[in-house]
């Protein structure tokens, strides 16, 4: 089972859930993988003593365009929908925007004259570590200076695939925008961390409503409760949509985290508050996807 942890909008809390039901479902005993998909900033696991086992780089097509059969007839620049191809027929002019380019050969596909050859550039990596116990954990991080982290993404999930688990918990993007959307595509359940803030509410609706659309299940966490108001809950209520549980806002908490130290580990409470999220995935699993 693939549990997606996300948020609608950034400071949620969304990496503290990831990192401390990680350590509740591992500690229980099953075979669990933490996922980084965060490739933006990814920053899960410097809440674990990990060393790197190896990587894994992420290449995406790009076009080569060859000038000596290129006749600038602009058909590979009127393909591409993204219009990472600049060309000017009239001056014999055409340029590639890598920065724009999405990597889906459309302008090869549009080229009669062979003038486009293949070609790969480096979007990013896939790192693999484990622990002193030999669990393993899998970060994505987008090269820096490239615009689009979805490929990224889908790579990390395929790679974090094809190892062995019983779980797979994946540290979604914040936000609601393709890079939410490519890590909940592919969990069969999400989690979605909010706070009682306008703010939360705001993000939370927009979260909820990009689920619906996808057909997926999902349910909430209230990060920080006692904070804000009720009109988080009202919406939820209203809504049918399920508490999975309530966080207190602590600042016991929030140094521990600051020290990148797991609550589970250092809170009782906080400890319980965490198996039940899991007794209630483990026991509702089948019908919760």
């Amino acid at each position: 089972m693939k549990i997606a942890i996300a948020s609608g909008k950034g400071g949620t809390g969304k990496t503290f859930v990831s990192t401390n039901l990680f350590q509740i479902f591992q500690s229980s005993g099953h075979h669990t993988l933490l996922v980084d998909c965060d490739v933006e900033c990814p920053n899960s696991l410097i809440f674990f003593k990990l060393k790197k086992i190896s990587d894994t780089l992420v290449m995406e097509y790009r076009p080569k365009i060859d000038l000596d059969k290129c006749n600038y007839c602009g058909r590979c620049s009127d393909y591409c929908e993204y219009n990472a191809i600049f060309c000017i027929p009239e001056l014999e002019q055409i340029r590639l925007l890598s920065n724009l380019c999405h990597g889906c050969e459309a302008c090869a596909v549009a080229c009669k004259q062979n003038a486009i050859k293949d070609s790969k550039t480096e979007i990013g990596k896939i790192s693999f570590f484990t622990d002193s116990y030999n669990h393993i954990f899998i970060e994505g991080r987008m090269k820096e200076g490239k615009i689009s982290s979805v490929p990224v993404i889908k790579s990390t999930i395929k790679e974090a695939s094809f190892l062995s688990y019983d779980y797979m918990i994946l540290d979604s993007s914040p936000g609601t925008s393709c890079p939410f959307i490519q890590t909940a595509t592919r969990a069969d359940y999400i989690i979605i961390v909010t706070e009682p803030t306008p703010f939360g509410l705001s993000d939370l609706q927009q979260a909820v409503e990009t689920l619906d659309t996808l057909n997926k299940n999902y349910g909430v966490i209230i990060n920080r409760a006692g904070l804000g108001n009720a009109d988080v809950y009202d919406y939820l209520n209203k809504n049918h949509i399920p508490i999975l549980a309530e966080i207190p806002f602590s600042k016991e908490i929030a140094h521990l985290y600051s020290e990148g130290k797991l609550a589970v580990s250092y809170i009782d409470d906080v400890n319980e508050l965490f198996k039940g999220i899991y007794n209630n995935i483990i026991d509702n699993g089948s019908s919760i996807y």
